[in-house]
């Protein structure tokens, strides 16, 4: 049994969906299917319910979860045991981050590369709320968060604003809106979607993205129409749909203007929005106890410390 495969377990355990467990952990979802596959094998035993229509515990998979998160809540303990020991705690960097980073993310990562070498970086993939409260807790050193909430942490943390994220439409490769003509695209007005039904993930998922949305289409005069169903899935999910869906059942979603430039799916196409829409990407870190390496974070970020708020 390998701690990945118990890792990968606990994160589909979570979302209860292969796609939005691998959106997490930032890998292609079939690796995340095989390697819970083998973890099943070894067990000698099926731990997720693959029947219905939702992936579900089974009675088996309900028993293993909590020794699962025991396991490795016990790796943490061993590393930071031994980073305690030899002072090297401050040489690995947690980094809370957040869906649809996209280009971003590389060039954080990269710029860092070449200016900290010796710098780790452990990446954490997590709802908002839990990223600002591990960060809060010290369980993360700085997260990516998109607004500047900070969910309840009583002032714990600071935010550096950082960039703008630009929001684009996704539709069908198909449907008129898609068309831009030659030359720079001028992008879509927003009240061209008005009866067009909107796919878009339930608030408790990314409220800053949704309420964002949600108060602009109010704003260009118009109350989405949501798509007949159940709440959207991932976004490879939500982007598959939106590009087989033929003429008469178009529909349509957002997608950060980073994420969409390195996905590649001929099938639909990104336009941006003629009016802007756009979040502001931050980073939190903790007020009084900010990382070591918090300098070099945020010159890879393309900040500096005088960016922070008061």
């Amino acid at each position: 049994m390998e701690l990945r495969q118990v890792r990968y377990f606990v994160a589909v355990a979570r979302e209860l969906h292969f796609g939005r467990a691998a959106e997490r952990l930032h890998i292609v979802q079939s690796a995340v299917s095989q390697q819970v596959r083998r973890l099943e094998r070894e067990v000698g035993a099926d731990l997720f319910d693959r029947s219905a229509r939702q992936v579900r515990l089974t009675a088996a998979g309900e028993r293993f979860l909590p020794e699962a998160r025991a396991l490795l809540a016990a790796e943490e303990r061993a590393l930071a045991a031994v980073a305690d020991l030899v002072g090297t705690r401050s040489s690995t960097l947690r980094l809370g981050t957040s869906a649809g980073l996209g280009e971003h993310l590389d060039r954080v990562l990269d710029a860092l590369a070449r200016s900290a070498p010796g710098l780790g970086v452990h990446l954490v993939s997590a709802p908002t709320r839990e990223r600002l409260d591990r960060v809060a807790q010290g369980e993360l050193d700085a997260a990516f968060v998109r607004g500047a909430d900070d969910g309840g942490t009583d002032g714990v943390l600071r935010h550096v604003p950082l960039w703008p994220d630009p929001l684009v439409a996704v539709l069908p490769a198909a449907h008129p809106l898609a068309a831009t003509g030659p030359g720079e695209d001028p992008g879509v007005d927003l009240a061209e979607l008005a009866a067009v039904p909107l796919r878009l993930t339930a608030r408790r998922n990314n409220p800053t993205l949704v309420d964002r949305l949600l108060t602009a289409c109010h704003r260009a005069g118009f109350e989405p129409v949501p798509v007949p169903g159940p709440p959207a899935g991932s976004l490879q999910d939500n982007l598959a749909a939106i590009g087989a869906a033929g003429p008469a059942a178009p529909s349509w979603t957002v997608v950060y203007a980073a994420h969409a430039r390195q996905l590649r799916t001929p099938r639909v196409v990104f336009r941006p929005f003629r009016t802007p829409l756009t979040l502001t990407t931050s980073l939190a870190v903790h007020r009084t106890e900010p990382p070591a390496c918090l300098d070099a974070l945020l010159a890879a970020c393309g900040a500096t410390a005088h960016h922070l708020d008061p």
